[in-house]
């Protein structure tokens, strides 16, 4: 089995005139909401064997939120081609993840991180499916599992969503 935990960069900030896309940091809500998703995938035991990043600051701060609430996650390894990435391009790089972790957690962007996740996941609650068909928010977090034994084999429709959290749940959740 693998498991693919895709996870979409925090809230991030507008405010900065001129700075390109690529360099645009987190705002305030952003740095706010990271650190409860790092804190939920402590708490439910996901942390993942290998994290693949986008190199936007964005999803670098992100990651960096998040980390610091899972202190037993990997050292991220950062992918240019996570960024604007499209379907297409995000599953060359999930079957490209390394062998010998089992769950992977991948900080990227929309529209390339819902598409792939509605492409990929063929089972699960139909809530959160449809949920997912409509948005994935900022900072909101995909799980899906794979029957597969090498990420190579991954493939359209073969993943079951397992969850589906947005940060704005962890606000008023306890657990």
């Amino acid at each position: 089995m693998r498991r693919l935990l895709l996870l979409r960069h925090a809230k991030s900030s507008w405010a900065e005139p001129g700075a390109s896309d690529h360099d645009r940091p987190l705002n305030r809500r952003g740095e706010e909401a990271a650190p409860r998703i790092g804190a939920y995938l402590r708490r439910h035991q996901l942390i993942p064997d290998g994290v693949l990043c986008s190199t936007a600051q964005r999803a670098r701060a992100t990651w960096d939120l998040v980390a610091a609430e899972a202190p037993a996650a990997p050292p991220a390894i950062y992918e240019a081609r996570l960024y604007e990435a499209t379907p297409r391009t995000l599953l060359d790089v999930f079957r490209h993840a390394p062998r010998d972790a089992r769950s992977v957690l991948v900080v990227g962007h929309n529209p390339g991180l819902q598409e792939v996740a509605t492409q990929l996941i063929a089972a699960g609650d139909l809530d959160d499916r449809e949920r997912l068909r409509e948005k994935l928010p900022t900072g909101g977090l995909v799980v899906i599992d794979f029957a597969i034994a090498d990420w190579t084999k991954l493939h359209a429709r073969s993943g079951r969503l397992e969850r589906f959290v947005v940060p704005r749940m962890l606000e008023t959740a306890t657990d």
